[in-house]
């Protein structure tokens, strides 16, 4: 099963931190963020990793290369100078990811979530990962019940940028930029998309506060 890590964005919220380097390559534990899901991908099982990118993107792929030191191998989707957020990236990287099911992960998230509990999903045309709403996220984004993934406005808990997704989810639409939550609403409307609950360590590191505390429980865990 291959892995795609969205690593394209710009992180704005993070400048000036990230006017020279990009968000994936924040240090966090005193490694670059997207290190972290390179180590645990690889303890997984999962070595076969396609990193899409665009904003310092030559940065990035100087840094990671072929992802070699940490036990995977890494191919590049490459979206030039403007990033196609997540739907349009994930339709772009397709062609690298190949027929069969795939996982999806953001670059700037820190998680010890089991990568390996994903290789037998989705079986509908999603699965999600959700998270307790963090303060930033009061409202959450989505609920779930029977391990059914719901757009209803009660209960709802926080997606944490982590899924298993068939390419059919979004190979039907127009190259370019657009995102995901609208593609994944679609599908859920028509009961086609699973999910998973989990309550470990899961952190959105978006901006310079949130990396604070992020490197602190970074650099305990070791």
């Amino acid at each position: 099963m291959k892995v795609l890590i969205f690593a394209a964005g710009r992180g704005e919220r993070m400048q000036p931190l990230t006017d020279s380097i990009p968000k994936a390559l924040v240090p966090v534990g005193g490694r670059p963020l997207i290190v972290h899901h390179l180590e645990r991908l690889a303890a997984a099982g999962l070595p076969q990793v396609v990193i899409n990118c665009a904003y310092l993107r030559q940065v990035l792929r100087d840094e990671i290369g072929n992802g070699a030191r940490w036990g995977v191998r890494v191919r590049w989707s490459d979206e030039g100078d403007e990033a196609l957020e997540t739907g349009g990236g994930m339709l772009r990287a397709l062609p690298l990811l190949g027929r069969d099911p795939f996982i999806a992960v953001n670059a700037d998230i820190y998680t010890h979530f089991d990568f390996g509990r994903l290789k037998d999903h989705p079986q509908g045309l999603a699965h999600l990962v959700l998270v307790p709403n963090p303060a930033h996220n009061r409202r959450g984004d989505f609920a779930l019940e029977d391990g059914q993934v719901l757009s209803v406005a009660a209960g709802r808990l926080t997606f944490a940028g982590i899924g298993a997704y068939r390419p059919e989810l979004v190979e039907g639409y127009r190259p370019g930029a657009f995102k995901l939550a609208p593609v994944l609403r679609t599908a859920i409307a028509h009961r086609q998309v699973s999910g998973e609950y989990y309550e470990g360590t899961w952190y959105d590191v978006g901006t310079p506060e949130r990396l604070h505390e992020v490197d602190e429980v970074a650099t305990h865990d070791g």
